[in-house]
């Protein structure tokens, strides 16, 4: 069995609502650049390929005070982090809704610059009238499943606009030539002209070719149409199985969702995501995520499968889903630290033990440790 991926999303206080009520959690640090490269640097500890930072543009739907209400904006997190550790990749969410994709661009470049080699981006999109009420720049109806296939074509042409910007300045574009003035060598900067349904973007970008050539572009998908537009533009997916059957009937649409698009690049690897608690004693971590719920006065719902139960008990899932197909995993911690460190020093460990993941990082890049290769830029001219 080759060895599996594990990466894990940060958010807020973690994924229950009533996470910050946790006696393990620290409410007073959640705005706080302290607390969250802390986080990843756990993460790092126990050798995680990638951490994610959740974003969005509005508090969750309803007007209850019991609930965190704010956050910090994600690719700035990420950003602080960088300078933190040194072999995770990091990975914000931004949406491509109401963000322009030459900023994208740029800030996952400079990401990549400042983390020499270990950014990646998640697009996402936002269909709430609610947010884009924030802009002023467009409408969006009330109920949010009308714009989703418009959206997602939107997002389509935004991946593809922030990827030609990545590859606008060839490898060598800087030359830094002191003797004949010359910084760079304007032959090796690309106007990308891009013209779509949605964007007219001339280029070139303004920030040089990241270390990566291409950091990675992850999405989060339910269902044939989000599989399409990871195939189309994506390296990696994340998918929400239910079950080892389910997992190998997503892997199925995936596939054909590649095959769909014509995709020449490699082939998406398949994350699936899964809400964790973890405890070492049998049963601790049901009642723990009980008493969340009963302070939160509903049972826990999630998009993903959720877990209770000592790490041992995930490790034995997680390798029946990895046998299934799936890559790798990226775990939702359902309150942090708490459930990150029952990942990294109660995970890791048992499946270090199982010899099927890494005792050390083996690349110094995002891509590298997903076994991806470094891009040529589209543009650059054969020599």
């Amino acid at each position: 069995m080759t060895d599996l991926h594990l990466a894990a999303a940060l958010d807020g206080a973690g994924w229950h609502p009533a996470a910050w009520r946790d006696p393990a959690a620290r409410p007073r640090e959640l705005f706080s650049g302290r607390y969250w490269a802390e986080v990843a640097q756990e993460a790092e500890r126990g050798l995680l390929d990638f951490v994610t930072f959740e974003d969005a543009l509005g508090p969750p739907p309803g007007d209850r005070a019991d609930r965190v209400r704010g956050r910090l904006d994600a690719m700035l997190l990420a950003a602080r982090a960088a300078p933190l550790t040194s072999n995770i990749g990091l990975v914000p969410a931004t949406s491509t809704t109401h963000t322009e994709p030459f900023h994208v661009a740029i800030g996952v470049a400079s990401l990549d610059f400042a983390s020499r080699g270990r950014a990646g981006w998640r697009p996402q999109i936002s269909a709430r009238p609610s947010d884009a009420a924030h802009f002023g720049r467009r409408t969006l109806p009330e109920d949010p499943g009308e714009p989703a296939a418009e959206l997602l074509g939107e997002a389509a042409d935004a991946v593809e606009v922030v990827r030609r910007l990545w590859d606008s300045w060839e490898d060598d574009a800087e030359i830094r030539d002191v003797a004949t003035g010359r910084f760079v060598d304007r032959d090796r900067l690309h106007y990308i002209d891009f013209e779509g349904a949605h964007f007219s973007v001339r280029g070139p970008s303004i920030t040089p070719r990241p270390p990566q050539g291409q950091p990675l572009v992850i999405a989060l998908a339910h269902g044939d149409r989000a599989y399409e537009f990871a195939a189309g533009g994506a390296d990696l997916v994340l998918v929400t199985p239910r079950s080892r059957d389910d997992a190998v009937s997503i892997l199925e649409q995936v596939r054909a969702a590649e095959r769909a698009a014509r995709r020449t690049q490699d082939p998406l690897k398949v994350f699936a995501d899964l809400v964790v608690f973890l405890d070492d004693e049998p049963g601790a971590a049901a009642v723990r995520k009980d008493r969340l719920d009963v302070l939160d006065g509903e049972s826990l719902a999630s998009d993903a499968e959720i877990f209770t139960g000592t790490p041992a008990e995930l490790a034995d899932l997680l390798l029946g889903l990895h046998e299934a197909g799936l890559n790798g995993f990226r775990l939702r911690p359902g309150v942090l630290p708490y459930d990150l460190t029952g990942i990294t020093r109660g995970l890791v460990p048992e499946l270090q033990r199982r010899s099927v993941f890494r005792t050390r990082y083996k690349s110094p890049t995002l891509r590298g440790l997903l076994g991806l290769p470094r891009p040529a830029s589209r543009y650059a001219r054969a020599s």
